[in-house]
């Protein structure tokens, strides 16, 4: 069964009127419908509001991590554990090929029911899921093959075990080596990005974000609560953060929005995975041409120029 959002529920109803006209074999009552469908998708996802938009990159039908990588990739073979402590399953790590170039994967993976829900975490890494993904990433560098991260995570774990762990090392670390990673890489927000625990595969040469995706250094709810004592002021807050792809990419802090499908993600994830299967062969190219030296300097002059600093 579908999920809708309460802005989505006059689609909701003309989707039913196309599955009913469908069943009646009407050919008439359901062109109709479709013309309908076509109007109310621009009328709903056409205005949008910040807060509208990150309940759509939190949907619960939302394509994840593991979802695009089987639409995309072909002859995969997945990475596991971070040869310190233990596999961490919020984190996924392939290689195998898109299109006819061979690549390395890594995603944040929520997972789906309760039981998946747990065993992902609720995509939220502990710091050796982080250390896994920098041991897939130094192996992409040593063969020479592109990598892609796909960011879709509410946080770093925040537990206690982590913190024994040493999450904030782990994720600093990922900060430090991706930075300094020899090789094509490129990075999209799919869903959530939230915080340190998106930036730790977040440091590319490219990042995007899908046109529903959010990157935010703290969770809507948590700011409300910070600044007004008050979890439910999360859509004010949504406001007030710019934390959206279009805002982003105004502010300059991303490179690019993905040219996701208008009625969502959720709606059409062939479309969504195509566009960014297109757009990662797309960069890898341009960033190939441009060579290793102006490649690594470039990656230099976009991490330095965020925000401002005197001395």
């Amino acid at each position: 069964m579908a999920t809708y959002l309460d802005f989505e529920q006059k689609i909701k109803k003309i989707q039913e009127n196309i599955i009913s006209a469908q069943v009646r074999h009407d050919q008439g009552d359901m062109e109709q419908y479709e013309k309908e469908l076509d109007k109310e998708v621009i009328n709903t996802y056409g205005n949008l509001t910040d807060f509208q938009k990150l309940q759509l990159a939190r949907h619960l039908d939302r394509p994840y991590a593991l979802n695009y990588i089987n639409l995309i990739m072909r002859d995969k073979y997945e990475i596991h554990g971070d040869r310190h402590y233990r596999d961490d399953d919020a984190i996924i790590c392939y290689i195998g090929y898109i299109g006819d170039e061979k690549v390395m994967v890594i995603g944040e993976q929520k997972g789906r029911g309760t039981k998946n829900k747990i065993r992902r975490n609720f995509g939220m890494p502990h710091p050796e899921g982080y250390r896994k993904a920098l041991r897939a990433a130094k192996m992409a560098e040593k063969f020479n093959i592109p990598l892609l991260m796909l960011v879709d995570t509410p946080g770093a774990y925040p537990g206690l075990g982590a913190e024994e762990r040493n999450q904030s090392e782990a994720i600093a670390r990922n900060l430090l080596e991706l930075a300094e990673l020899d090789t094509e890489t490129v990075s999209v927000v799919i869903g959530e990005g939230g915080s340190g625990g998106a930036l730790a595969i977040g440091v590319a040469d490219r990042f995007a974000m899908m046109r529903y995706s959010v990157f935010s250094v703290i969770s809507p709810e948590g700011c409300s609560a910070i600044l007004w004592n008050d979890p439910k002021k999360a859509e004010a807050a949504t406001n007030a953060m710019k934390i959206t792809s279009s805002d982003l990419k105004e502010l300059g802090l991303i490179d690019d929005v993905l040219n996701e499908p208008l009625i969502g993600a959720h709606r059409d994830r062939d479309a969504s995975a195509k566009a960014i299967a297109d757009y990662f062969l797309e960069k890898v190219q341009e960033l190939r041409e441009m060579g290793t030296e102006k490649r690594m300097e470039s990656r230099y002059e976009k991490l330095t120029s965020v925000g401002a600093y005197s001395e």
